[in-house]
């Protein structure tokens, strides 16, 4: 591969890892995955090697464990606040549909209300269910904090790689 396609390759790659990186502050939006899939593109059209197996295999773990633990941060802040299990699992589906339906703001609409519609019609509190609020909006600013970490570290194997 000729020098200026292999760094045109690179630009490219870096361009979509970090706008990987930027739509980390979307939480429904899956950053982490786009970063993945310019490693994957990177790998496929560069080639593996040895080295690019390993670092790939490391990004793809960061990547699985990235987006169960922003779900999970998520669902124990929202959880912690005293939303009930049906609340998290109604919201989480809410903020995919909200997503999928009105990119890329749907979901940070649709996930917030459906917690405290939710948690109203449950407790019958306006207090109640704000508390459960609360607790989602936390369990978001940590897994936000938690997928830009794992975003640069999996930026920096890729690095290594390239």
């Amino acid at each position: 591969m000729p020098d200026w396609l292999e760094a045109i390759i690179i630009v490219l790659t870096q361009l979509i890892i970090l706008i990987g990186l930027v739509s980390l502050l979307v939480p429904i939006f899956p950053g982490i995955t786009v970063i993945w899939l310019a490693v994957l593109g990177y790998g496929i059209v560069t080639g593996f090697g040895t080295l690019g197996v390993i670092i790939f295999v490391l990004i793809t773990l960061l990547m699985l464990a990235g987006t169960l633990g922003d779900n999970l941060l998520m669902g124990a802040g929202a959880r912690k606040g005293g939303a009930s299990w049906i609340t998290i699992g109604v919201a989480l589906l809410a903020g995919v549909l909200g997503t999928i339906v009105f990119p890329p703001i749907g979901g940070l609409i649709a996930a917030p209300l459906a917690v405290f519609a939710l948690e109203y019609l449950r407790v019958r509190d306006v207090r109640g269910a704000w508390y459960a609020l609360r607790g989602l909006a936390a369990g978001w600013g940590l897994s936000f904090f938690a997928r830009l970490g794992i975003g640069v570290v999996m930026r920096v194997l890729w690095w290594i790689w390239v």
